[in-house]
């Protein structure tokens, strides 16, 4: 008889309360399990960023009762466009509304980062949250794991998920420093009132202007259409790099000077923002292990991505569905196997994911996204 605890008596330490990590403890608690979050932060801040949720995200967002929510509040577009950077002219149309539904089952839908990090959170209740609790060192015994924050105070688990982001310290403390490699492109993003526009006119699509070396996609964040995102990615000497922050400022007139050659209506959506931050564009390898005894990495933890594909968020979303799914089957398999399972089951979707997005070609010509938009993280098969 095996002498597992049933899965309702396991204790399970969230590391960082991101995307990842707010998902995961809500996936977790889905299924009756015993789950404490811990958060650097001492509160969360609205940053200024958009996200696209697409199929495959909204299916795990659906799955946590969230899809209502946030339909009453995002923006969902006709189609997704490409577009060539001076002319205009459209290289790829992707339907998106209705279109993704009947394909795919489920929406895309277009949102601010921050008002889904808030529907994510209220699924969390607040006695389980322990903020401005940065993470300090892990020690693992045969018993589990202990958590030490750098306040001093310590907390213990039988699992420990790491869902703390590209600078992840449990990956470090796993695996030793890393050495991530500068792409040799910057990224600017922000998001600001529609209203600053003016006269001018915004395609209600969401949009991917392609140059010769740069990009910059474009889209609406809000079901009312009022607050308008963009973020780019171009070239720039590695000389003056900037941290991978998303609250580094960057400077207007080297953004506009960037894209002088572009569409007057990507002209038009710079001139109109106030201010916008920058951040380097870095790539790393997939992993060697995503676990380590009881210790297991979910997100930008073990597999941080170039934003290209508009993936990193939907694959922590799927990461938390599958590990939660895992863990719900320790009464048969105990800690060692279920971990070993969300590997296995996750770790080669996410690294053809990595690899895909580094080339930066996704949807720039005629492409059947069914691979990635078609996967429910719900009912993929567990891998043995």
């Amino acid at each position: 008889m095996s002498t597992e605890r049933a899965p309702k008596d396991l204790s399970i330490a969230i590391v960082g309360a991101g995307i990842g990590g707010l998902a995961v403890t809500a996936c977790l608690r889905r299924f009756g399990m015993d789950v404490q979050i811990y958060e650097q932060a001492a509160q969360f801040a609205r940053v200024g960023a958009g996200i696209q949720m697409t199929p495959n995200a909204m299916m795990v967002l659906r799955g946590l009762g969230l899809e209502e929510k946030l339909r009453e509040i995002a923006f969902e577009p006709g189609f997704g466009l490409n577009r060539d950077h001076d002319t205009g002219a459209v290289s790829n149309k992707l339907p998106i509304a209705r279109v993704m539904q009947e394909r795919y089952g489920a929406p895309f839908l277009l949102m601010h980062r921050a008002d889904l990090h808030a529907a994510l959170a209220s699924l969390i209740p607040a006695a389980i949250l322990h903020r401005s609790k940065k993470l300090a060192g892990l020690k693992q015994d045969a018993g589990g794991v202990t958590l030490d924050f750098t306040d001093g105070t310590n907390a213990r688990a039988d699992v420990v998920v790491a869902a703390d982001g590209v600078h992840s310290l449990a990956r470090e403390i796993m695996l030793g420093k890393e050495s991530p490699r500068f792409t040799g492109k910057v990224a600017y993003r922000t998001t600001f009132p529609a209203s600053r526009l003016g006269d001018a006119r915004l395609s209600p699509e969401r949009t991917k202007w392609w140059g010769p070396d740069r990009h910059i996609v474009i889209y609406y964040v809000t079901r009312a259409q009022d607050e308008i995102y963009f973020v780019t990615s171009q070239p720039e000497d590695a000389s003056w790099m900037t941290p991978e922050s998303w609250s580094a400022k960057g400077s207007l007139e080297e953004l506009r000077s960037a894209f002088a050659a572009f569409h007057p209506e990507v002209r038009a959506v710079l001139d109109a923002c106030p201010d916008v931050y920058k951040w380097g564009l870095l790539e790393r390898d997939p992993l060697p292990t995503w676990r380590q005894g009881r210790v297991v990495l979910l997100g930008d933890a073990c597999h941080p991505m170039t934003p290209y594909m508009a993936q990193g968020a939907a694959s922590a979303l799927e990461d938390a569905v599958v590990l939660a799914r895992c863990l719900e089957r320790v009464r048969e398999d105990g800690i060692d196997r279920a971990l070993s399972s969300y590997e296995a089951t996750r770790k080669p979707r996410a690294s053809e994911i990595q690899g895909t997005s580094s080339q930066n070609t996704w949807m720039r010509q005629s492409t059947d996204p069914g691979w990635v938009y078609g996967y429910d993280a719900w009912r993929v098969p567990l891998v043995s």
